[in-house]
C-alpha cells in the first residue's frame, strides 16, 4: 500500500492517525513507513472524530469554564442550523431546540407556582394546629373554619363553635388559668414536634435542604458545581420541611427557600432537554429564570422577581434570559393566583392599599427608618456571622438537632405570652401594614372615636390613641427585641430558613411604632409649622401602616443591600405608585448606612464564611499587585507540573495524575523550549485514557501520548501512540507576569475563567486559578496593604481563606472543598486539613513595584515596567526568570 492508493497515509511519513471510522475497513493492522524505510505494524488511536463520554464535564465542587461552555453551545447551534434543511426531521429538531428554552421555563413556572400554593396552604393549617383544630373539617385552618359560621360576632370574629382550642378539647375549659396553661403547653409541644421533625428529615435525607439557599444559588449561578444541591431529594425534603419550619413558629420565613425550591424545579426540568442538560452555562440561564419565578410566588411580585434575579443572584444574564425570566415569573404568578391559597384573590397574604397621600414633612421619619434599617442590617450581619463562626468552631455545631430544639423551645416559650409574637410572622406583617378603619378590631386601632361611626373609611381623621394602642405599643417593643435576638440565632440553623419575612417584620414593628408616634404628634400639635399646612383638625393626615411598610423595606434592604428590586417588590405588594419615593428614600438610606459598616450583604457574608469561590462584581480592586504576585508555584513550592506534547507515555501521565491533586496541566512543546501549546484538564485526561484502553487493543502504559497534530517518528517495535489532541484546549487564556491584578480580576469576573496561565515571552511561568484569586483578595483585605509594597513573609498560623482547603499550587483549577458544618455542608462532605500557603513576594524573583532608590518604577498603560539599560540585561533577566521556574 502506498501513499497514492491510501489518502489517509501522511505525505511526510510522519505517521499521522487514521480516523476511527476507517479502522474497520483496514482490519486490525496496517503498514506504514515511519521515518524512512523502517516498516512497522502500528495502530494510532485518534479521538477527534468520536466524542468520548464524560469529556468536558465537571466534578463536584469544581468551577465551570464559561468560555468553553459558550463555545460548545455555539458549535451545537451551528451544527443544528447546517442540518435543518436536509430533511423534515432535522427541521423539527431545529424547531424543538429553538423552543426548548421556553418549554423549560414554562414547566419551571408551573411547578414553582403549584409548590408555592401547596406550601402556603399547608403552612397556614399547621400553624393554626398549634392553637386548636376545626371539628367540622380537620383540613380547615382557623379562618376557613369560621367562614361559614352564623354565630360569630363582630368583636370576637375569630371565635366560632366549630373551632376548638386544645384546652377545650382536653380539659373542657375555654377560659381561665387552666385553659391558658394547657394551650401554652400544647403550643410548645407542637412547636418542638414540628422543629424536630424538620431537622430530622433534613439530616437523614437531604442535608442540602437546610438554610435559605440563596448564598448557594448565587455561587452556583457564578459557575460552581454542587452536585445534589438542586436535586429531586433536596426539592422533596425542602418542600416538606419548609412547611414544618414555618409552622414551628421559628423566626424565619419561607420566601428565601422558595427561590431554592424553584431552582430545584428548573434544574430537574433542564435534564429533559439536551440543550441544557449537556451545557452547564446554558443550565444557569434556566436557573436565573427559576429564581425569578421563586420570588414571584414568594411575594406575588413578578416584575420584582425578574429584577431580583438580575440584581441579586445572577452572574450571567443575557437579554434572552431576561425575557424567559419574565415569562417564568408570569406563569408562576398565574398558577399561584389560580390556586388562591390565601382566599383573598391576591398573590400574598399582606396585600394592602392606602388611600391617603404622603406629605413632604414625612420624608424625615422615612429617612430615620432608613437609618434604623441600615443599623439593623449591619448589626445582624456581624452578629449572625459571629454566631455561625462560633457554631463551626465549637462542639455545639456538631449537634444540629439539639440546636434546633433549643432555639425552637426558647422561641415558643417566649413567643406565646405576647399576642404579636404568637402570630404567624406573615399575619403579623399583615396586621402592621393594615390601616385602621371602622371594621378593624385590633388593639392597634383602639382609638378614642369622637367622630360619627357612619363616616366612610377613607375619611376617618387622625384620633387620639386609646389604652389599647398604648398597650399594643409596649407589646410591639417587646416583640421587636424578641425578633431581633431570635432572628440572629435562627438564621443558619439546619432547617429551611428564610430571612425576608423576619427582617420585614422587624422593620414593620419599628415603622408602626414610629407611625403611631408621628400620628399622635401631629394630632396634639397640629399648629406646629411642620404640620400646619397639611394636618388640620379633623383631617386624615398620617397613615401608620405606611410607616410599617417603609420600615419593612428599609430593614430588608439593610440586611440584603437590595435596592431597585426591593422597591419594586414592596410596590407590587401594596399596589400604590404614590409611595415609591418614600420607599426609595428609605431603601437608599439603609444601604448607605449599612455600607458605612461594611459593603457585604448577608448573602455575600455567608458565601465568604462558607468558603465558596465567588468573585463579587460589586467589589472594587484598588491594589497594585501583579500577576506574578498571585500565580503558582511560589519559590518554595514544587515545580509547575506540566505535560509535553509528544515526549510522555501513558504511565508518565497516570503517575502525574496520581501523585498530584491538580485539576489541570499546561502542555508545552518540550522541557527545553517550555513554549505553551495548550491546557489539558485532569478529568479529561483520565476519561480519555480509560476510553482508549476499552475501545482499542494495544494501548499500554508505554504507549506514547501525543498532543500534537502529527505524531513523531517512532521505532518499529514501539506500541501504538495515543493521540489526545481533541481534549486539549488550544487557546487557554494567558497573561504576562507583569499584568496588573486589577485587569486579571476583571478578566476572571467578566469571562468566568477557571484558570489563567502566566507567561513570559511565550514561556509558561505559572498559573492563576479562581481559588488563587479569592485567596489573594482575602489576603489583601486582611493585611490592609498591598503585598507588592512590602516584603511579606508567611506568619505562623496564616491561612489564606478560612474554610477552604489550601494546598500549595498548583492547586486544582476550580477545585474547592467547602467547610464541614458551614452552611448546608454539615454531614455532606468530609473534613479537610488546612495548610498554610507560602504567601510572600520575593523581590529577587519578580521585578518589584519600587526600585532600589525607593521610588515607584515607571508605569505605562497600567503595566508595571522595569527599566532596562541594555539588551544584555534584558536577556539576563529573562534567563534568571526561566531558571527560577525550572520545570
Amino acid at each position: 500500500m502506498d501513499a497514492a492508493s491510501d489518502p489517509y497515509l501522511p505525505y511526510d511519513g510522519g505517521g499521522d492517525c487514521i480516523p476511527l471510522r476507517e479502522l474497520h475497513r483496514r482490519g486490525t493492522h496496517y503498514t506504514m513507513t515511519n521515518g524512512g524505510n523502517i516498516s512497522s505494524s502500528t495502530h494510532l488511536l485518534d479521538l477527534l472524530d468520536e466524542p468520548i463520554p464524560g469529556v468536558g464535564t465537571y466534578d463536584d465542587f469544581h468551577t465551570i469554564d464559561w468560555v468553553r461552555e459558550r463555545c460548545k453551545d455555539r458549535e451545537r447551534h451551528r451544527r443544528i442550523n447546517s442540518k435543518k434543511k436536509e430533511s423534515a426531521w432535522e427541521m423539527t429538531k431545529s424547531l424543538y431546540d429553538a423552543w426548548s428554552g421556553w418549554l423549560v421555563v414554562t414547566l419551571t413556572g408551573l411547578a414553582s407556582g403549584a409548590l408555592a400554593g401547596l406550601i402556603d396552604i399547608a403552612a397556614d393549617w399547621m400553624t393554626d394546629l398549634k392553637e386548636g383544630i376545626c371539628l367540622s373539617a380537620l383540613w380547615y385552618n382557623h379562618e376557613q373554619c369560621c367562614w361559614g359560621s352564623n354565630e360569630t360576632t363582630f368583636e370576637e370574629r375569630d371565635k366560632c363553635p366549630q373551632w376548638k382550642t386544645w384546652a377545650e378539647l382536653i380539659i373542657g375549659q375555654a377560659e381561665g388559668p387552666g385553659s391558658y396553661i394547657m394551650n401554652y403547653i400544647m403550643y410548645i409541644f407542637w412547636a418542638l414536634s414540628f422543629a424536630f421533625l424538620a431537622v430530622s428529615l433534613v439530616k437523614v435525607f437531604a442535608p442540602y435542604a437546610c438554610g435559605s439557599g440563596i448564598p448557594e444559588i448565587k455561587t452556583i449561578l457564578s459557575g460552581f458545581i454542587i452536585r445534589g444541591y438542586l436535586g429531586k431529594w433536596t426539592l422533596m425534603i425542602k418542600t416538606i420541611t419548609l412547611v414544618l419550619a414555618v409552622a414551628s413558629g421559628l423566626s424565619l420565613g419561607k420566601e428565601g427557600p422558595l427561590v431554592h425550591v424553584a431552582c430545584c424545579c428548573g434544574n430537574i426540568f433542564s435534564y429533559l432537554f439536551p440543550k441544557y442538560s449537556t451545557n452547564e452555562a446554558k443550565k444557569r440561564e434556566v436557573l436565573s429564570a427559576a429564581s425569578a419565578a421563586g420570588v414571584s410566588v414568594a411575594f406575588g411580585a413578578p416584575i420584582g422577581g425578574v429584577l431580583f434575579s438580575l440584581e441579586e443572584v445572577s452572574y450571567y444574564f443575557p437579554l434572552k434570559t431576561l425575557w424567559r425570566s419574565f415569562f417564568a415569573a408570569l406563569v408562576a404568578a398565574f398558577v399561584l393566583r389560580s390556586i388562591n391559597p390565601f382566599g383573598n384573590s391576591r398573590l400574598v397574604l399582606f396585600y394592602v392599599e392606602y388611600h391617603t397621600p404622603w406629605y413632604l414633612f414625612e420624608l424625615f421619619p422615612f429617612i430615620l427608618l432608613g437609618v434604623f434599617g441600615g443599623l439593623w442590617g449591619a448589626f445582624f450581619i456581624r452578629a449572625n456571622i459571629a454566631w455561625c463562626r462560633r457554631r463551626k468552631s465549637t462542639k455545639f455545631g456538631k449537634y444540629p438537632v439539639l440546636e434546633v430544639i433549643i432555639v425552637a423551645a426558647i422561641t415558643a416559650v417566649a413567643a406565646f405570652p405576647n399576642p404579636y409574637t404568637r402570630l404567624n410572622t406573615s399575619e403579623l406583617i399583615k396586621e402592621l401594614f393594615t390601616d385602621c378603619g371602622p371594621l378593624e378590631s385590633s388593639s392597634l386601632c383602639d382609638y378614642r372615636n369622637d367622630m360619627n361611626a357612619s363616616k366612610i373609611v377613607d375619611d376617618i381623621p387622625d384620633r387620639p390613641a386609646g389604652l389599647g394602642v398604648y398597650s399594643a405599643i409596649w407589646q410591639l417593643c417587646l416583640a421587636l427585641i424578641f425578633k431581633i435576638i431570635m432572628t440572629v440565632f435562627t438564621f443558619g440553623i439546619k432547617v429551611p430558613s428564610g430571612l425576608f419575612i423576619p427582617s420585614m417584620a422587624i422593620g414593620a414593628i419599628a415603622g408602626r411604632i414610629v407611625g403611631i408616634a408621628v400620628e399622635q404628634l401631629a394630632y396634639y400639635h397640629h399648629d406646629w409649622f411642620i404640620f400646619k399646612e397639611w394636618c388640620e383638625v379633623g383631617a386624615d393626615c398620617i397613615t401608620p401602616g405606611l410607616y410599617a411598610m417603609v420600615g419593612a423595606a428599609a430593614c430588608l434592604g439593610g440586611v440584603t443591600r437590595m435596592t431597585v428590586s426591593l422597591v419594586v417588590i414592596v410596590f407590587e405588594l401594596t399596589g400604590g405608585l404614590e409611595y415609591i419615593v418614600p420607599l426609595m428614600a428609605a431603601v437608599m438610606t439603609s444601604k448607605w448606612v449599612g455600607d458605612a459598616f461594611g459593603r457585604e450583604g448577608i448573602y455575600e457574608a455567608h458565601i465568604r464564611l462558607n468558603g465558596y469561590p465567588f468573585l463579587d462584581a460589586k467589589e472594587e480592586f484598588t491594589h497594585t499587585t501583579l500577576a506574578a504576585d498571585v500565580m503558582r508555584p511560589r519559590r518554595s513550592d514544587p515545580p509547575l507540573a506540566v505535560l509535553t506534547q509528544d515526549n510522555m507515555t501513558v504511565d508518565d501521565i497516570e503517575n502525574m495524575i496520581n501523585e498530584t491533586s491538580y485539576n489541570g496541566f499546561p502542555v508545552i512543546m518540550s522541557k527545553e523550549s517550555q513554549r505553551l501549546v495548550g491546557f489539558a484538564l485532569r478529568r479529561d485526561l483520565t476519561i480519555a485514557i480509560e476510553s482508549a484502553r476499552k475501545k482499542q487493543e494495544g494501548t499500554v502504559g508505554s504507549s506514547r501520548v501525543c498532543f500534537a497534530q502529527h505524531t513523531p517518528s517512532l521505532p518499529a517495535e514501539s506500541p501504538r501512540p495515543l493521540k489526545l489532541r481533541s481534549i486539549l484546549d488550544m487557546s487557554p487564556f494567558t497573561v504576562t507576569d507583569h499584568t496588573p491584578m486589577e485587569i486579571v480580576v476583571d478578566i476572571f469576573r467578566k469571562l468566568g475563567l477557571r484558570q489563567c496561565l502566566v507567561t513570559h515571552n511565550g514561556t509558561v511561568l505559572g498559573i492563576i486559578t479562581k481559588k488563587n484569586m479569592v485567596e489573594h483578595l482575602e489576603e489583601l483585605t486582611r493585611r490592609a496593604e498591598p503585598l507588592v509594597m512590602t516584603q511579606l513573609l508567611p506568619r505562623p498560623g496564616d491561612v489564606a481563606v478560612t474554610g477552604l482547603r489550601s494546598l500549595p499550587y498548583p492547586q486544582s483549577p476550580g477545585a474547592w472543598a467547602p467547610v464541614p458544618f458551614a452552611g448546608c455542608f454539615w454531614n455532606a462532605v468530609s473534613s479537610f486539613e488546612s495548610h498554610t500557603p507560602p504567601w510572600y513576594h520575593h523581590k529577587k524573583r519578580y521585578p518589584p513595584s519600587y526600585g532600589p532608590d525607593g521610588k515607584p518604577r515607571p508605569r505605562l498603560h497600567n503595566v508595571q515596567l522595569s527599566p532596562v539599560t541594555s539588551e544584555g540585561e534584558e536577556a539576563g533577566e529573562e534567563a534568571r526568570l526561566l531558571s527560577s521556574t525550572a520545570l
